[in-house]
């Protein structure tokens, strides 16, 4: 069975850097499971932390811009064609991960063939994986637009601040409605400890649950590239249990 996680939040707000931690976190405690790193995120941030610029990607699949690493076989159906198209541009991280980039999306309302095409072979590719990590723009509609899947947990993050907040709000809102069955909580990334009353009120004036905070970390800038800190990496450790992720 396929475990899926999405981090949803405004940009900035360290989805990245939270998903990366996740996956090093999942490796940790379960270092056969395989992973797939889905970056659904329009500055393809989560590939860039790995050092790697990827140009081929599904939006390329879907326009018919992409630059294939061999040559196209003969005599596929087109839903071969897609199914075969989105292996080639996936990328290994190691042994057991694998990442690939999605950057622009069509909408579900377009009754184009590939949409339909595209949206199958993912849930076929999905399903060869024990967990697929999705760093999402913005909040679960960009990401359903291009495939119906069900998410098992989406975290949302927030900063400490009303603004942030607010909107992690009526991101929950939003992503309700596309998320049946799924678990839904708030993460609040970048929290000064020492200013943890005014965060209390916030979250009780706006009638927010969360599962826990994430420190700031003040050594982040060091790593700004790679987005990896050990602050992050200690709080999930935390967290993760609470996430009820369903692993056998």
């Amino acid at each position: 069975m396929t475990i899926s996680v999405a981090v949803t939040g405004k940009g900035g707000s360290g989805k990245t850097t939270v998903i990366k931690s996740l996956w090093r976190t999942l490796k940790k405690h379960y270092p056969d499971k395989s992973i797939l790193l889905f970056d659904n995120d329009l500055t393809s941030e989560l590939a860039h932390s790995f050092g790697l610029d990827i140009r081929n990607t599904i939006y390329g699949i879907r326009s018919g811009k992409h630059e294939y690493r061999t040559g196209i076989p003969e005599n596929m159906s087109k839903s071969e064609y897609v199914e075969w198209a989105l292996e080639d541009i996936i990328v290994p991280i190691d042994d057991n991960t694998d990442i690939i980039v999605s950057w622009l999306i069509g909408s579900k309302d377009c009754r184009c063939p590939i949409t339909k095409q595209i949206n199958d072979a993912l849930v076929k590719l999905f399903n060869r994986y024990d967990f697929v990590l999705f760093d999402c723009e913005f909040d679960l509609k960009y990401l359903c637009q291009l495939v119906d899947i069900q998410i098992d947990c989406a975290i949302i993050l927030a900063l400490p601040n009303e603004a942030s907040i607010d909107l992690a709000k009526r991101i929950e809102e939003y992503s309700a409605k596309y998320a049946a069955g799924t678990q839904i909580t708030v993460v609040i990334n970048r929290v000064d400890k020492h200013k943890m009353e005014p965060l209390y009120e916030l979250l009780e004036r706006y009638d927010l649950s969360t599962i826990g905070i994430i420190p700031k970390d003040m050594d982040m800038k060091k790593n700004r590239i790679s987005l990896n800190s050990p602050v992050v990496d200690t709080s999930m450790e935390e967290l993760f249990y609470r996430l009820n992720l369903p692993v056998n």
